[in-house]
């Protein structure tokens, strides 16, 4: 059986503080090179900890407005990715609900 071997690569500059000014990233086998984007989370499932090691970072011009729809659209993807996951309808939509408390709250309009 024939493997492929895939990367995403995300590149971070940052400020002398350490602070991200830019962030691109690529997926070749996607057809992305080099994207700007304003904002990652990035999650790793560290199975011998049983733990979730994480990546948040942001662009210090990232716009609050912009920010919460990130979290909203985040929030949706990954009940999304939970019921694909579990098959756990019931917590999928108690999930959504939350989703849609959340952009309500927030007033975030949904496209």
């Amino acid at each position: 059986m024939a493997y492929k071997k895939s990367e995403i690569n995300i590149e971070v500059i940052t400020d002398e503080n350490q602070v991200p000014e830019e962030l691109y990233w690529s997926a070749e086998d996607g057809g992305v090179h080099k994207e700007e984007a304003k904002a990652m989370m990035l999650s790793v499932w560290d199975s011998k900890q049983q733990e979730t090691l994480r990546i948040d970072l942001w662009t210090k011009d990232m716009p609050v407005d912009e920010m919460k729809k990130f979290f909203h659209q985040t929030l949706v993807s990954m009940s999304d990715t939970f019921n694909r996951a579990t098959q756990d309808q019931k917590m999928t939509d108690t999930m959504k609900d939350f989703c849609d408390y959340f952009a309500e709250k927030l007033e975030i309009t949904k496209k």
